[in-house]
């Protein structure tokens, strides 16, 4: 074993730890829960704050997966996000971020969410520029390391193949389309969108789309994000510009809705110019009141371009079930 000191030694955390009261804003529309796509926004400030603060440099994200909500958060509880470095490549970062909550009263924190992100580290000049290597020390380092390797291979096909599908109008899934600019208050040091704020524009718009869906009568139900994967971010969202966020369900199970969410930007002045910017697969749930999943109306594909993100969805959630989830209690070890 080497003698020479390891990274963390020369002025670098590899962990980071955030702590604050979930707000108003950040609850859901029925009121019961934290949405998801607050949820997603701490994972992400968090972090990036570890991956910036490792590399020393303006990070952006590329991705982030398997971010399962396994049980809601308590509107106004305390939240803790932690954050740690598990694996470095040549210019990226992999880190697992666990959110935890807490009642005011006891203050006993309980993992809610755990995921693994992957950064990048940029230059001045926007270029990706090398990271400092990370190398395990404890027995989780050494056991997450290894989580985040055997990921790879896996992430990269799944990118593959939701790149490789065609989303046209020639479809009659359930579906909903959200456009508006990206406003000034969502910028990050470089001058774009939090990735963050776009996840939360995707759960927001799953929400619209699955809650539409699944209607009681004249009410909307209140539909809850548990699961969003595969968030793949393929280019920056400029202040200022256009964005769509269009979602649709492209797959139902008796409990689940399964929606495909895909964020388009466009300058103003050629709005038919669109670039994509992100994709993500989403699972929305209606909970009962003892916080069951509830039957969910049934959607049958028709069309053939239906049928083909239907066995796509399928195909996904094949991989994804090879992937052994990453155990908070890991992510909490020293």
């Amino acid at each position: 074993m080497s003698d020479a000191p390891h990274p963390r030694a020369a002025g670098r955390d590899d962990r980071i730890t955030l702590r604050f009261m979930a707000v108003p804003a950040d609850i859901v529309a029925s009121g019961r829960s934290v949405a998801a796509g607050s949820v997603m926004e701490w994972i992400d400030k968090a972090g990036y704050a570890c991956a910036v603060g490792w590399a020393g440099a303006y990070c952006v994200t590329a991705y982030v997966g398997n971010v399962r909500h396994r049980r809601p958060i308590a509107p106004g509880s305390l939240i803790e996000v932690q954050a740690r470095i598990v694996y470095t490549g040549r210019t990226s970062m992999h880190v697992v971020v666990t959110v935890s909550s807490a009642e005011v009263s006891e203050r006993v924190y309980t993992p809610a969410t755990t995921c693994m992100l992957v950064f990048v580290a940029k230059d001045a000049g926007g270029r990706p520029t090398a990271v400092p290597e990370w190398r395990p020390v404890s027995r989780s380092d050494h056991k997450l390391a290894e989580a985040a390797r055997e990921r790879i291979e896996s992430r990269a096909e799944i990118k593959r193949l939701m790149l490789a599908e065609e989303y046209t109008d020639a479809s009659t899934s359930p579906r909903t389309t959200l456009r508006f600019l990206a406003p000034p208050g969502v910028v990050n040091f470089g001058g774009k969108a939090h990735g963050g704020t776009v996840m939360r524009w995707i759960d927001e718009s799953g929400y619209a789309c699955a809650a539409a869906w699944a209607r009681d009568g004249d009410e909307a139900s209140a539909a809850v994000g548990v699961y969003s994967g595969g968030i793949h971010f393929l280019a920056p969202v400029v202040i200022g510009h256009l964005v769509e966020v269009d979602a649709r369900i492209v797959y139902t199970s008796r409990h689940s809705m399964h929606l495909s969410t895909r964020v388009w930007t466009a300058d103003p002045r050629s709005p038919g110019e669109r670039t994509l910017t992100t994709q993500c697969l989403s699972v929305f749930v209606i909970p009962g009141p003892d916080g069951v999943a509830q039957p969910v109306p049934q959607w049958t594909p028709h069309l053939p371009e239906d049928e083909r993100l239907q066995e796509h969805v399928r195909e996904i959630m094949a991989l994804r079930e090879q992937i052994v989830p990453i155990a908070a209690s890991l992510t909490l070890e020293p």
